[in-house]
């Protein structure tokens, strides 16, 4: 039986595919159809539901790291915390407080908020795809999931640098234009290097 944790255990190319298509699929979407995304990023930042239903998945997915011992699949991605071990029950108490909680009383930019928690769980598996494996071009992985880890910390705590950076980056379409392509760029070049350099890994 294998010890490693599930996160330990995808490949750098089954990763490097998926985050591929996301970057492909949704920068193609931002260059076809520039004017309902940035209508849609507009009005995220104070979108109550998409917040809740975010914050939910993000949470939900927390809560599987420190799920129990005995609930089969559930328990699949629990997780050693160290010397934080003992604060596991605790803290299975306290994640479905917090989503009701913070669901009732927090208004303002939950939204965001919820991106950046989710962005945060997000990261974790893409740096574990890639951690010491061979090919020097899957640094394009943890170079992705460092900055969303920077950038899901200031969503989290700071989350009007959101609304901030769609307001910079669609007052210009030259600017909007430069950014999706970049975008699109970064996963072409993501997808190739999985198809060629990753397969195996």
């Amino acid at each position: 039986m294998d010890a490693r944790h599930p996160y330990e255990q995808i490949p750098l190319f089954t990763a490097g595919i998926i985050l591929a298509l996301w970057l492909i699929g949704s920068h193609a979407l931002m260059i076809a159809r520039p004017a309902l995304v940035q209508g849609w990023l507009k009005k995220f930042p104070r979108n109550p539901l998409a917040g809740q239903i975010i914050l939910g998945i993000g949470l939900a997915w927390f809560w599987l790291l420190v799920a129990p011992d005995n609930m089969g699949k559930l328990s699949a991605l629990q997780m050693d915390l160290g010397e934080f071990n003992n604060a596991k029950p605790l803290l299975r108490l306290l994640v479905p407080a917090a989503l009701v909680a913070v669901s009732i009383s927090v208004r303002d930019f939950l939204a965001v908020r919820a991106l950046g928690l989710l962005g945060l769980m997000v990261a974790a598996p893409l740096l574990a795809s890639a951690f010491l494996k061979d090919p020097a071009s899957r640094l394009l992985i943890p170079i992705f999931a460092y900055a969303l880890l920077t950038k899901s910390l200031f969503w989290v705590g700071m989350p009007y640098l959101f609304r901030d950076a769609v307001t910079w980056a669609t007052a210009d379409q030259s600017r909007w234009r430069i950014l999706s392509f970049g975008g699109l760029a970064y996963g072409l070049a993501t997808l190739i290097c999985a198809l060629a350099f990753w397969r195996g890994y």
